[in-house]
């Protein structure tokens, strides 16, 4: 069940990336602007930390559609390999045909 609880959070993540991306960015810009100044720069800093934690892009994760399992995935396919592995031995990938596994 955790692994349905981690697809969960990454998609939640995911949502919040795209909902704070264009104010991130704005705040970062005025962040990184050597014409501004300090006090404004500091400003904006401070407005960025207060932003939800993962509304970053780095804390995203690739991990499987599946299993959420987020090792020796697949980024094409969006699955890690095990799950690749099961849906190609039940025959359930088209052209994908089992060998000597």
């Amino acid at each position: 069940m955790a692994k349905k609880s981690m697809i969960a959070r990454e998609k939640k993540r995911e949502r919040l990336v795209a909902k704070y991306a264009a104010k991130r960015a704005e705040l970062k810009e005025i962040a990184n602007d050597e014409s501004k100044p300090m006090e404004e720069r500091f400003k904006a800093r401070l407005k960025l930390a207060k932003l939800p934690r993962n509304s970053s892009a780095t804390r995203l994760h690739n991990r499987c559609q599946l299993t959420g399992r987020p090792h020796a995935y697949y980024r094409k396919l969006k699955i890690s390999r095990i799950a690749l592995r099961e849906l190609g031995s039940a025959g359930q990938i088209p052209g994908m045909v089992k060998s000597s596994w």
